[in-house]
C-alpha cells in the first residue's frame, strides 16, 4: 500500500480498484430379435410348424415359430450356404461349403444326427430334397455338377449314402456352370428343377430323381432367348412349368422349355402348394393367383427384402429382412386373401352439437361381396374405448358415407373397420376430427410481486364455468436448471372457483396453473412469475471500537489498519457477490467503486479493503446481489445495510 497526501475523497477509490485488494473464503461450511448375420437358406417344416434360418457367419441354425419366435438354434456347423427338409419333416439338411458335407439334424431338436462328407472341394452349395434323398450341387463356375445323400443308406454296410455324377446332360450337350439352383414341389415327387449359376447363367433343367441315377425330362442349354441369367427357379405345381426370377413362366414339354406367360416385374419368388406365388422386389411382396396377373395382397415392407418362403399350410409367408447389423425374419399373414384399401375422410374441424358427414371407399383387387358391411366407432374425451356408432352399408361402386353429431369437444376420432370375408382379410382405418370447445377462464395472482428469500407466499388460482372438469394443477418451477418443475398442488376449485399453493419463495419461480379441459371446454394454462430476494448480510473486523459520528453507527479503525468485510448470501454456483464503497466528503457520499467477490460453498467471502494510511476518513460498505451480474439470474437483486467506517490516527 502506498500513502500519498491526495484528497480524501480519492485515497480509497485509489485502494479500493488496487489489484493489492484480495478475497478469501472465509471458511467452508433389455423376446430380443433372433438375427443372423449372413443368411444361408430360409426353408418351411410343415410338420412341426418351424422355420429353419441358416447363417453362414458362425454356422448357425435358427429354428423359429410360424410367429417368428426363436425356439432353439445350434451353432458351429461351418460355413452353410443352403438348407432344406425332408418330405416328412423330420430331418434339416444344411449344405456346408467349407468342411465339404452335407450335415443332417433332427429338425424337432437340431441335434446332429449325421455328417456325410463329399468328395469335392468346390461345394455342396445348394441342397434341396426329393424321392427320398437330399440333392445337391458341386462345382466351379466352368461346370456344375449333381450329388445325392441317401439317409437309408448305413455306411458300416460298405456302400456310401453319398453319390456324386456329373450332370446329367454332359455328353450329349453342355451341363451346367456353376452350383446349380435346386427346386422341388411336394406335388411332383421326383422332380427335380436346376438352374444354372457361373459365367454363362441361363441354362435350366428338369430332373426325374427317381429312379437309380438322374434322368433329364426337358433341357435349355441357354443362350438368353428366353431369360437374361437365372437367380431363382421355382417348379410350378399342377403343370409342366418353372417360374424364372420371380417373374418368367417357361413350360417344358417335349425335352425343350419355351415362354409361357408371366408375372410383373419381380427379382425373386416362392412358390405355394397350391400354385400362388409370393414374389419380392426390394421393399415390395405381392402374391398372385396360380397363372394370374392380378395381385391377390400386397405388403408394404419398410426394409428390403433378401429371402421368401411359403409356409406349407399358405398360412404365412415368411420374409428374411435387414435388423440392426444382421437379417430377421417378418412373418407376413393372410397371403392368400386379398388386402382391400379402405379411406375414410372426415372433415379436419367441425363444430360441437352440430351435425358432420364421414365418407370414404372400400376397394380391392378382388371382387368384394355385394352390400359388404362396415362396423364404425367414435372416440372422445367421453368415450375414451370408443363408442359403436350405427353400421354401414358398402354402395355398389365401393364408397360409403355417414352422418354423426358430437356432444363432445376435443379430437374426436371415426374408426371404420371391414371384418373381411373368406376371400379377403380385414382392414380398419380412422381419421381425426378437431371438434370445437368453449374456452374457460383461469387466472393466477401475485405476477410481478417480489419477496424475501424464503418467505411462504400463497398462488390462487381461478376458474370459471366449465362442464365437468374442476380439477386444476398449480406448478413451480424455480429458476436454475438444477430444480425441476414440480407439482405442488392437483386439487377441485372450491365454490367460488378458487384454488390456492404455497411457494417456499427461495428463487425467482414461474408458476403455472393448469386446467386439463373437458368435454365442452378447453384446456387453458396461465403463467405468472414472482421474484425472490436472496439473505444478505455483511460483517466488519479488525476494529478496535464501535461508536457513533452522528447518526450512525461507525466501526473505528486506526489509519494504518485494513478492515476486513465478510459477506454471507444464499449461496449458488458460481455465485459472486458485490462489494461497494462509498466515502464521506463535504457533505455527500461519493461512489468510490465496486467490485465482485466469489463465495465459497457456505455462502461467505471476506475482502481486505486496506489502510488509507489517512484519519478522519469515513466511509461506507456494503453487499449485493444483483442479478446477471453475479453470475447467475436466480434470485432479485438484493442489497445488504451499510457498514459505516472511521479512521483516527
Amino acid at each position: 500500500m502506498r500513502t500519498r497526501s491526495i484528497s480524501t475523497a480519492t485515497a480509497l477509490a485509489v485502494l479500493f480498484s488496487s489489484a493489492a485488494l484480495s478475497a478469501v473464503a472465509a471458511g467452508t461450511a433389455s423376446a430380443a430379435t433372433a438375427t443372423v448375420a449372413q443368411p444361408a437358406g430360409v426353408v418351411a417344416d410343415g410338420a412341426l410348424k418351424r422355420v429353419f434360418v441358416g447363417d453362414a457367419s458362425g454356422g448357425k441354425i435358427l429354428a423359429l415359430d410360424y410367429t417368428g419366435r426363436l425356439v432353439d438354434s445350434v451353432s458351429d456347423l461351418g460355413a452353410l450356404s443352403d438348407l432344406t427338409v425332408s418330405d416328412d419333416g423330420a430331418t434339416v439338411y444344411a449344405a456346408v461349403r467349407d468342411s465339404h458335407e452335407i450335415v443332417a439334424l433332427d429338425a424337432a431338436t437340431l441335434d446332429v444326427v449325421r455328417r456325410y462328407p463329399v468328395a469335392t472341394d468346390t461345394g455342396p452349395t445348394y441342397v434341396a430334397f426329393s424321392a427320398g434323398k437330399a440333392w445337391f450341387t458341386y462345382g466351379d463356375q466352368w461346370d456344375g455338377d449333381l450329388g445325392s445323400v441317401d439317409p437309408g443308406v448305413d455306411p458300416a454296410s460298405g456302400t456310401d449314402p453319398v453319390a456324386l455324377q456329373r450332370f446329367p446332360t454332359e455328353g450329349t450337350s453342355s451341363g451346367i456352370h456353376g452350383q446349380g439352383l435346386l427346386d422341388t414341389d411336394p406335388s411332383q415327387p421326383g422332380v427335380l428343377a436346376v438352374g444354372e449359376t457361373g459365367s454363362s447363367t441361363d441354362s435350366m433343367a428338369v430332373l426325374d430323381v427317381s429312379g437309380t441315377a438322374p434322368s433329364v425330362v426337358a433341357w435349355y442349354d441357354g443362350d438368353y432367348r428366353l431369360n437374361s441369367g437365372i437367380g431363382d427357379i421355382d417348379l410350378i405345381p399342377g403343370g409342366r412349368e418353372v417360374l424364372v426370377n420371380g417373374a418368367v413362366r417357361d413350360a417344358y414339354a417335349d425335352g425343350s422349355f419355351r415362354e409361357a406367360g408371366s408375372y410383373p416385374s419381380g427379382l425373386r419368388a416362392d412358390v405355394a402348394p397350391n400354385g400362388m406365388v409370393a414374389q419380392y422386389t426390394g421393399s415390395k411382396v405381392v402374391t398372385y393367383a396360380p397363372n394370374s396377373t392380378k395381385v391377390v395382397h400386397s405388403y408394404a415392407q419398410s426394409t428390403e427384402v433378401v429371402a421368401l418362403e411359403w409356409a406349407p399350410d399358405l398360412s404365412r409367408v415368411f420374409t428374411l429382412v435387414p435388423s440392426g447389423s444382421g437379417y430377421a425374419l417378418k412373418v407376413l399373414a393372410d397371403p392368400t386373401l386379398s388386402n382391400p384399401t379402405l379411406t375414410v375422410d372426415a372433415p379436419s374441424k367441425a363444430t360441437r352439437a352440430k351435425k358432420l358427414t364421414v365418407k370414404g371407399k372400400l376397394s380391392a383387387s378382388v371382387a368384394l361381396p355385394a352390400g359388404a358391411k362396415l362396423t364404425v366407432s367414435r372416440t372422445d374425451l367421453e368415450s375414451p374405448n370408443g363408442k359403436a356408432l350405427a353400421g354401414v352399408t358398402v354402395k355398389s361402386d365401393g364408397t360409403y358415407a355417414f352422418s354423426d353429431t358430437p356432444t363432445v369437444g376435443g379430437t374426436v376420432t371415426y374408426k371404420v373397420s371391414y371384418a373381411g370375408d373368406a376371400t379377403h382379410s380385414a382392414v380398419s382405418t380412422s381419421d381425426k376430427v378437431a371438434v370445437s370447445r368453449s374456452t374457460p377462464t383461469l387466472t393466477l395472482n401475485k405476477n410481478g410481486n417480489v419477496y424475501s428469500y424464503g418467505a411462504d407466499v400463497s398462488f390462487t388460482a381461478h376458474l370459471g364455468s366449465t362442464y365437468k372438469n374442476r380439477t386444476v394443477e398449480i406448478w413451480a418451477n424455480p429458476y436454475g436448471g438444477d430444480k425441476p418443475n414440480k407439482l405442488i398442488r392437483t386439487a377441485k376449485v372450491n365454490s367460488s372457483g378458487n384454488v390456492s399453493a404455497t411457494v417456499d419463495m427461495k428463487r425467482d419461480t414461474t408458476v403455472t396453473a393448469v386446467f386439463a379441459g373437458d368435454a365442452r371446454y378447453a384446456s387453458k394454462t396461465v403463467k405468472v412469475t414472482a421474484y425472490a430476494r436472496v439473505k444478505v448480510s455483511n460483517s466488519i473486523s479488525k476494529h478496535y471500537k464501535t461508536g457513533k459520528v452522528g447518526s450512525h453507527s461507525y466501526y473505528w479503525f486506526h489509519k494504518n489498519t485494513s478492515p476486513v468485510v465478510t459477506t454471507t448470501m444464499s449461496y449458488y454456483k458460481g455465485r459472486k457477490e458485490r462489494l461497494e464503497l462509498e466515502v464521506y466528503y463535504n457533505g455527500k457520499w461519493y461512489d468510490s467503486g465496486s467490485q465482485y467477490f466469489k463465495l465459497g460453498t457456505n455462502g461467505k467471502v471476506a475482502v481486505s479493503l486496506g489502510a488509507p494510511g489517512e484519519a478522519g476518513i469515513k466511509a461506507r460498505a456494503r453487499s449485493s446481489y444483483v442479478n446477471n451480474s453475479s453470475g447467475d439470474n436466480v434470485n432479485s437483486t438484493t442489497h445488504s445495510s451499510w457498514k459505516y467506517l472511521y479512521f483516527t490516527k
